[in-house]
């Protein structure tokens, strides 16, 4: 019997602010660029009998699961196995452009649960956090014992917000003096004893940012956002809708920022003496605000509590100046 572990968020507001727009229903084409066991895929494919899509994730794992479970779709589902940065880059010539596009920016639980890479410190697994280990080399671990205590306090500081980074920093490079670091139990002890009593026993465990930073290093989660976004806009066929589902406030910076961007007419900076992005907007945004979890998706379903969903509808490619002011830290 095939286990899922992972259940997807904002299921409902994705269905119906990602839904095929009349006139496509009936051949549409959605990517689902972060796959993972498959959840939102299966919604759409049910929800969409006409509705084709295309499944991206770069753990092939996984993928391997959600192809288990979406096996009975037929050929309306297509797999890619690699990073949706890859993908939107060089849009792979089989596939018809795109109707709708959502990106799910958070980790399964099934990283989180079974991929034994150290993702939690839930368990004592190796110190990894590779989403892709045939094809990434630098490891979670890799960055704990081999970075010096600033550029680890900046890491921890910049991706987990976490204000004790220096304090986490220093306890980390003193551990690791007497030898590697090589467990998520071991570096979670480590934190929790460096951590300030009233630390300790706060909301979350006081191993929660440093572990969200690691990760987010290891797999420049931030970094590569901007012009996956930018690309996947411009894949899109007129008309078509992207949507993006963030779980904190370095992700929900940039994908708010580049849809502001898409919604004006000029985004070229004010020292230009003359428009040369076209003056054109490039999309409507459709909300306004983001679309958060109802508190009793919130009570089923814990992780859904910090998602946020943003949608846009597209009028025009999108020019590199959209990309002005969009941090990819």
């Amino acid at each position: 019997m095939l286990e899922i572990v992972h259940t997807p968020v904002l299921l409902k507001e994705c269905l119906t602010l990602l839904c095929p727009e009349e006139g496509y229903t009936d051949e549409a084409w959605m990517i689902d660029s972060t796959l993972g066991e498959g959840g939102h895929s299966e919604a759409f494919l049910n929800a969409f009998p006409s509705l084709n899509v295309i499944g991206i994730d770069a753990d092939s794992v996984i993928q391997e699961t959600a192809k288990r479970r979406l096996s009975h779709f037929g050929d309306r589902m297509h797999f890619y196995n690699g990073w949706f940065t890859d993908f939107y880059e060089s849009y792979p010539v089989e596939f018809p452009k795109p109707n709708l596009i959502l990106f799910d920016l958070g980790i399964s639980v099934f990283h989180y649960e079974k991929s034994g890479r150290g993702f939690s410190f839930r368990y004592d697994e190796a110190l990894d956090m590779r989403l892709n280990p045939e094809k990434q080399t630098v490891s979670a671990a890799d960055i704990v014992n081999g970075y010096g205590e600033e550029e680890l306090s900046n890491v921890l500081f910049l991706y987990g917000e976490e204000k004790l980074s220096r304090r986490f920093a220093r306890a980390i490079v003193e551990v690791r003096r007497g030898g590697k670091i090589e467990s998520s139990k071991t570096l979670a002890d480590i934190i929790f004893r460096a951590s300030p009593s009233a630390y300790r026993y706060g909301a979350i465990h006081p191993a929660t940012r440093t572990f969200q930073a690691l990760r987010i290093a290891v797999n420049s989660e931030l970094r590569i956002i901007p012009p996956a976004l930018h690309n996947a806009f411009n894949c899109l066929e007129i008309g078509g809708k992207l949507g993006v589902i963030t779980f904190h406030s370095l992700e929900d910076r940039i994908v708010k920022t580049y849809f502001r961007n898409l919604g004006k007419k000029c985004v070229c900076p004010p020292e230009f003496a003359c428009c040369k992005c076209g003056g054109v907007q490039c999309a409507d945004v459709l909300t306004k605000k983001p679309v958060c979890a109802s508190d009793a998706e919130v009570k089923e379903n814990a992780p859904s509590r910090s998602a946020k969903l943003r949608v846009v509808r597209k009028l025009s490619n999108a020019t590199e100046y959209h990309l002005n002011g969009v941090e990819g830290f």
